[in-house]
């Protein structure tokens, strides 16, 4: 029988420190993207900055203990690794600060990333590195190989405009917003429109994306691929904290789609149940089993 070939990917962007008031995690949406398609069977490799510190050298180590590629991670003079205060409210919901400048705001173009694009099948990153000018022109510069794209719009107030939002979304085969950041973008752009569904197929027209997905929380995701609709209406879970919960999501809809060539409707059924228990678990990445999310959606 021949070994499925593994997807190999590129996650690109911030790498950090996920400070709570009685602890600290290490996260980063991108990472956080990295970790989960690793540990389900992807070849990853991260491209981001870390400083000169012991912060930086403890991320790099928990990656590659992980199986993440770390070539792709420089190592920035000047800028400390990146830390993000985090607060959760009562329904474990969280808001950020994020320290600015980090060393991911740094990341520079170099010969190691750029092979490291020119041999792989998937690039993901987001809007968050792309709020300083190095790294953003770094990554507009990966951008022009020949290579799946996924967006994941991840907006963190203030670090964005919606410019920059417009050119990656052209950019972008594939994008993933949350229900509001699908609002507030589309607006913004000018859609007339008040629905879910065709504020997504105008999102998609206007960018020319062939692929999309929308988060909604508690309710689960709707999946625009190929020209057809998948929905999951959501799993009912005990939320501890919603760190993480949309990059696992995201990261187990890709594997699915791109490395199990899934269909749609089940890859959109595991990846919401990927995401609701990793919200009902602590931190950004926790050891999800199969049989978990098996569990979870015959419940």
């Amino acid at each position: 029988m021949n070994k499925e070939k593994k997807l190999r990917v590129i996650s690109y962007g911030e790498v950090l420190w996920d400070c709570f008031p009685d602890h600290k995690n290490i996260g980063g949406a991108p990472l956080n993207v990295a970790m989960r398609m690793q540990s389900l069977g992807c070849h990853v490799s991260m491209i981001s900055g870390i400083g000169r510190d012991d912060d930086g050298k403890e991320i790099k180590s928990y990656l590659e203990k992980n199986g993440v590629n770390t070539k792709g991670i420089a190592e920035i003079e000047n800028h400390s690794t990146g830390t993000v205060q985090v607060t959760l409210n009562d329904r474990g919901s969280a808001t950020y600060e994020i320290t600015y400048p980090s060393a991911w705001d740094k990341i520079p173009f170099t010969d190691t990333a750029e092979k490291l694009v020119n041999t792989s099948d998937l690039l993901v990153y987001g809007s968050l590195a792309c709020r300083d000018e190095v790294a953003r022109n770094t990554l507009h510069k990966l951008l022009s190989g020949d290579i799946r794209k996924v967006f994941d719009v991840n907006l963190r107030s203030p670090h964005y405009t919606m410019d920059t939002l417009k050119d990656l979304m052209d950019k972008a085969d594939f994008i993933k917003f949350n229900d509001d950041e699908l609002y507030e973008i589309s607006e913004a752009l000018g859609s007339p429109y008040k629905s879910l569904e065709q504020n997504m197929e105008y999102m998609a027209e206007k960018t020319n994306t062939p692929s999309a997905c929308v988060t909604k929380g508690r309710h689960g995701a709707v999946l625009l691929h190929q020209g057809k609709w998948y929905y999951n209406s959501g799993y009912n879970i005990r939320v501890k904290d919603t760190v993480g919960a949309g990059d696992s999501f995201l990261a187990t809809l890709l594997t699915h789609l791109f490395h199990h060539k899934s269909h749609p409707q089940k890859a959109i059924h595991f990846a919401c149940a990927m995401g609701a228990l990793v919200a009902e678990s602590e931190g950004a990445n926790p050891v999800i089993s199969r049989e978990r999310i098996s569990a979870l959606m015959v419940r």
